[in-house]
């Protein structure tokens, strides 16, 4: 696929036409109020791996809803800490994978926290374990029309709460260091960081790449691609709610959480991105509210963005801050 948005000198300037709801804060810290009123209850079991340089731990804490979640911290083997620490949050269809997956960033010498979606990691990887107990109004297959019928019922609500207890349960292990905590991820992991991003205020450094759940107007009627192109799949059966699903999703943009990110952030965009158009990207880069900001742009790529090439810049770029 050609280059078939924006032209590069366009992105830089790009700026969404969403626009967030005037209880958008009001909102997000009534949930995380709620959240926060069920026990963390974070419990951190080793498992034997037979890596010799690398300890995981099976994590369980409580989510949305005091729903247990699960997750893998990964150590340096005999780390006495306190470690800087990276939480990541994975892709669409993805999970938190198997013990000895992952190790690039416990290999660095920091802690690595990875939280696992719930409903999902059932499409890629290593799977996952964490269940969406919650129920919801009738959603076109996939995980993005889910309870898209009231902001209080979708589904990113419950993920990106479940985000911000991982934060909080990364941090309570002894050997973490909160004072230097990282966010990252990719496509929907991007955009988990971005949310994140915006509701914890003390991050001292987010990287979302090629970042999904931005600028959803744009977005939805762009690309025929999937993930998005679910919402649009569900608006042709469901005809006439458009005003309504657009509002539901205005609380989810990661546009509204970027307009709140207090740390720097190092954002990567793909220039033949389908699945997470560069505009969208630059959408929520441009409005990301922290001075320090860096975009790396990838001109010949799809959703892959920079692949290694972009994890070589992030291990450069995270020496500043964690």
């Amino acid at each position: 696929m050609a280059l078939f948005d924006l032209p590069f000198d366009e992105l830089r300037e790009h700026r969404s036409a969403s626009v967030a709801p005037e209880d958008f804060d009001a909102f997000w810290s009534k949930t995380l109020q709620e959240a926060r009123e069920h026990d963390l209850d974070a419990r951190f079991e080793p498992v034997d791996t037979g890596l010799s340089t690398v300890d995981v731990y099976d994590v369980t804490f409580a989510g949305f809803g005091g729903h247990p979640v699960k997750g893998w911290l990964r150590l340096p083997a005999g780390a006495t800490g306190p470690l800087p620490l990276i939480v990541e949050f994975i892709g669409y269809g993805g999970g938190r994978g198997l013990a000895h997956e992952n190790l690039l960033w416990a290999s660095t010498g920091r802690a690595h926290f990875v939280m696992d979606t719930r409903g999902q990691g059932s499409a890629w990887g290593g799977g996952g374990g964490t269940a969406d107990p919650v129920g919801g109004a009738p959603a076109f297959p996939g995980f993005m029309t889910r309870g898209i019928d009231a902001p209080e019922n979708y589904y990113y609500r419950r993920v990106y709460t479940d985000a911000v207890r991982a934060i909080e349960a990364a941090r309570s292990h002894p050997l973490t260091d909160a004072a230097r905590t990282v966010a990252l991820g990719a496509s929907q992991g991007g955009g988990i960081t971005i949310a994140v991003g915006g509701l914890v205020p003390d991050l001292v450094a987010v990287a979302p790449d090629v970042p999904f759940l931005c600028d959803f107007p744009r977005a939805v009627t762009l690309t025929d691609r999937h993930p998005y192109r679910e919402i649009a799949l569900f608006l042709k059966t469901h005809r006439g709610r458009s005003a309504d699903v657009q509002r539901t999703l205005s609380y989810f943009d990661g546009v509204h959480f970027a307009a709140r990110g207090r740390a720097p952030a190092l954002f990567s965009a793909a220039l033949e991105d389908q699945t997470c158009p560069p505009s969208t990207v630059f959408s929520a880069f441009n409005a990301w509210a922290h001075e320090d900001k860096e975009i790396e742009v990838y001109d010949f790529n799809d959703h892959e963005g920079g692949g290694p090439y972009h994890e070589a810049a992030k291990l450069r770029w995270l020496r500043t801050y964690a």
